[in-house]
């Protein structure tokens, strides 16, 4: 069992029989009345992220979790499909479940997988990525680093970003992964 005294960001809990990840907490201690620990829980499931708030002290079951070097194969549609790196065993993962980490990861590429109570859950994937443009509008004479303004782009993966205007088809850019945006030229 973890009380809220031991709350961490990105470990994993049991609330009424559904697993919730923490994204983020806080204690709070009221002048008057007892102490109480706001949450934002991400749901496993279908990644719905909620707010939720729990007297100080309460518990719930800790969910174990491990993660696992897989290859990325390709999607049907329905799941994704992965292979473990050590057994060569493929598994499959719901895709709605993964759509927000797959857009930044390319066929046959090495991931990390989630797994919560022996269960694939999630992809986890680098801060930041370096892809080629696909797809973006040519540059026109005078876009410099320092002129401002972005464009759309398309990724390898099929990504859409804001890049700046001197970047061409072909070029190699660095993404980040958790708010899509354009960091630099790789």
């Amino acid at each position: 069992m973890i009380s809220t005294n031991q709350f961490k960001n990105g470990s994993h809990i049991d609330v009424d029989g559904t697993v919730f990840k923490i994204v983020e907490f806080q204690h709070v201690k009221p002048g008057k009345g007892g102490a109480f620990v706001r949450t934002k829980l991400k749901r496993t499931a279908d990644g719905a992220v909620i707010d939720k708030t729990f007297r100080a002290g309460e518990k719930f079951r800790q969910v174990r979790t491990e993660s696992r070097k897989m290859q990325f194969l390709y999607t049907d549609g329905t799941d994704a499909h992965l292979m473990d790196m050590e057994t060569y065993e493929q598994s499959t993962v719901p895709e709605g479940q993964v759509r927000d980490a797959l857009k930044w990861v390319l066929p046959s590429q090495e991931v990390d997988v989630l797994y919560i109570d022996g269960n694939a859950a999630d992809l986890q994937v680098p801060s930041a990525v370096e892809l080629s443009v696909s797809e973006t509008e040519p540059g026109l004479r005078g876009d410099t680093a320092s002129g401002g303004g972005d464009k759309p782009a398309t990724l390898e993966t099929g990504a859409a970003v804001r890049v700046p205007l001197f970047v061409n088809v072909g070029d190699r850019v660095r993404v980040d992964t958790r708010s899509g945006e354009y960091v630099a030229r790789a």
